[in-house]
């Protein structure tokens, strides 16, 4: 329509800066759009774990006393870690806290989240204080590059959020972003919301062969049966890694990567994005001769991330030593309880399904010491008592565990993340998928590997992107550069306005029937515009035109609605949210206003926000309106 004026708007930003807020780690990456072949993914930060190397910084927050901003990432935690207990219970640390936004039902501005000492502080202070952080790293990166100071108005932001995520949680992001000044609400389009599987989808399509894995090669190669090539060939793929670790820019080709050429018009993928909190899948077709995405399925998962194994372990965990103990240890020892799950963590990675050696797991001398003054007996004395066959004590002050406990950690978790891709599978949109994408940072995991290869690598290919962990946030880069590259999606919920309708006795329950000026209405009719899982294109607008129930009214109200439900006849229906509001005024009118006006109202679709507007076509006053979740 008027893409020229848009053009003269995206030349504006300088550079696109991508934020992966992650469940479990974080990070950023960029690209100057004079060069959108170069992504640049942050500079290397302090602090860093053994044995777990990547380019992400830890999601964890440090608040002062007086519940002021003071650290982020690898220095909040050794910070924490540090004070002497004393002081430490009065500090307010938080760890893995984007979980709330996908578990919390009722999402508002006013959502709290608990700190390890137990104190309350609201959701909505903690993301601004995060994104802030990345705010300034990022400028200052950007700066120090330029040689200059960069202004924020130089920069598109892009964040990046679950896409089985609630509206809510998408708009409070937004919301979010704002308080940490990365965008206005004057000026929204300086700020993408990206979904996270969309963002590995626009990635994978620039693959070329030696940037992936693939688990599917059936004959043994080079004498190797398949199982052993999974091995060799991360080993592989990590030393390849490891060699370019120095270099943080990755070169995107200009060029559709050669798995791609094998995909013609009208193939179907599945992206499976398995990170820390959850996992979800999307469904894509292409369509050429771009390459252009069609979303084919609903955006699906669940609370499924490596998080699940390590409540596992301290399910275990509680079974040996006690929860009543568990409990108390934490509150008490909170950094200590921080530094047993870094122990964990790191044994976690080491987890294969053909390793026979046992992984030992370091307790901290503080749960050691603790234990026997809370049980007055060892933790060696736990252990030998406890009926866990496969953990014991090992002399060293770890526990052992055998490779079969350590993967019995993993089991519920990946279960789960089979099951709900064989459900996906069983859709009838879902029929000849060509290729199964496994992205995000658990997919690292050999274990959840050789899983989704065994149960569906006769289905399709299954294949990994070589920097796994970063995939999303290379991606989400991309589609700052280039946000219409996804054309159509399915839209998540039914959305309708209610209205009135004159009264058709047999069709509408008697309790709905108002009687006005001697007209029989009837009331709370939702009009649905669009309903769940339809297929949207980018910027598709549904219109629909309404009068004024009597003529003589000066403002008109238009409540908008939504329901996951597809079929809803009346917004007083369970399940039915009202998000959003359009109050038109008409008055200043003159007399010539014909009788019957006319107040058109429009909801445009497509994009990962939506937009209302209503418009009186006697005097074309209009008003515009985002949904919005968060406050009704």
């Amino acid at each position: 329509k008027d893409s020229d004026a848009d053009d003269a708007v995206e030349q504006l930003f300088l550079v696109v800066v991508a934020i992966d807020f992650g469940t479990t780690s974080s990070g950023y990456a960029y690209s100057f759009t004079k060069e959108p072949e170069c992504i640049h993914v942050m500079r290397r930060w302090e602090g860093g774990d053994p044995g777990v190397s990547n380019q992400k910084t830890p999601t964890t927050i440090l608040l002062t006393p007086e519940r002021k901003f003071h650290s982020f990432g690898y220095a909040a935690r050794d910070f924490y870690h540090d004070l002497d207990p004393s002081e430490s219970k009065h500090w307010l640390y938080f760890e893995k806290f984007k979980m709330k936004l996908h578990t919390t039902g009722n999402l508002t501005m006013e959502t709290d989240l608990t700190a390890a000492n137990g104190k309350k502080v609201k959701a909505l202070e903690i993301f601004a204080y995060a994104l802030q952080f990345f705010k300034e790293q990022a400028l200052k990166e950007l700066s120090d590059q330029a040689g200059s100071d960069f202004e924020n108005t130089e920069v598109r932001w892009v964040i990046t959020v679950p896409a089985i995520w609630k509206q809510p949680a998408k708009q409070f992001m937004r919301q979010a972003a704002y308080k940490a000044g990365l965008a206005t609400p004057e000026n929204p389009e300086q700020l993408i919301i990206a979904l996270e599987p969309e963002a590995a989808s626009i990635y994978c399509r620039k693959l070329r062969l030696h940037q992936m894995i693939e688990l599917s090669s059936r004959a043994p190669v080079n004498g190797y049966s398949p199982s052993d090539a999974v091995g060799t060939g991360f080993t592989q793929a990590k030393e390849h890694v490891r060699r370019n670790r120095q270099s943080r820019t990755f070169l995107v080709e200009n060029v559709i990567g050669e798995i791609w050429s094998e995909l013609q018009e009208g193939d179907r993928y599945i992206v499976v994005d398995s990170g820390g909190g959850t996992v979800d899948m999307t469904v894509h077709q292409i369509r050429l001769p771009e390459g252009h995405l069609k979303e084919l399925y609903k955006a699906t998962g669940g609370p499924y991330g490596s998080l699940g194994v390590d409540y596992e372990f301290e399910k275990l965990l509680c079974k040996i030593f006690g929860e009543d103990f568990i409990e108390q240890f934490k509150i008490k020892r909170p950094a200590a309880w921080v530094d047993l799950m870094i122990a964990f963590e790191s044994r976690k990675r080491a987890a294969a399904p053909d390793r026979t050696n046992p992984l030992n797991i370091t307790l901290p001398f503080s749960f050691i010491d603790y234990y026997k003054k809370f049980r007055g007996h060892s933790v060696e004395h736990a252990l030998r008592k406890s009926n866990v066959d496969f953990v014991k004590w090992s002399s060293q002050g770890m526990l052992r565990m055998s490779p079969d406990a350590m993967n019995a950690l993993f089991k519920p978790t990946i279960d789960q993340i089979v099951q709900h891709l064989s459900d996906v599978f069983d859709k009838p949109e879902v029929t000849n998928v060509k290729f199964l994408f496994l992205v995000g940072g658990f997919a690292e995991s050999p274990l959840l590997q050789q899983a989704v290869q065994s149960a569906f690598g006769s289905r399709c290919r299954v294949i990994i992107p070589q920097d796994v962990g970063l995939t999303i946030l290379k991606g989400a880069v991309l589609f700052g550069l280039d946000p219409a590259v996804i054309k159509v999606r399915r839209s998540p919920l039914t959305y309708g306005v209610g209205v009135l309708n004159r009264f058709v006795e047999g069709k509408h329950p008697p309790e709905k029937l108002l009687v006005k000026d001697g007209t029989r209405w009837c009331t709370d009719v939702f009009d649905k515009f669009i309903s769940a899982d339809q297929s949207v294109a980018l910027g598709e607008t549904v219109t629909r035109s309404y009068t004024p129930a009597k003529p003589s009214q000066l403002v008109i109200v238009i409540n908008i609605y939504s329901s996951e439900q597809d079929n809803v006849s009346f917004i007083t229906e369970s399940g039915v949210k009202k998000c959003g509001t359009l109050r038109l005024d008409l008055t200043g009118t003159d007399a010539s206003v014909p009788n019957r006006r006319e107040i058109k109202t429009l909801m445009q679709f497509g994009d990962t926000e939506i937009k209302a507007m209503a418009i009186d076509v006697a005097t074309s006053k209009s008003v515009k309106v985002g949904i919005d979740f968060l406050n009704y």
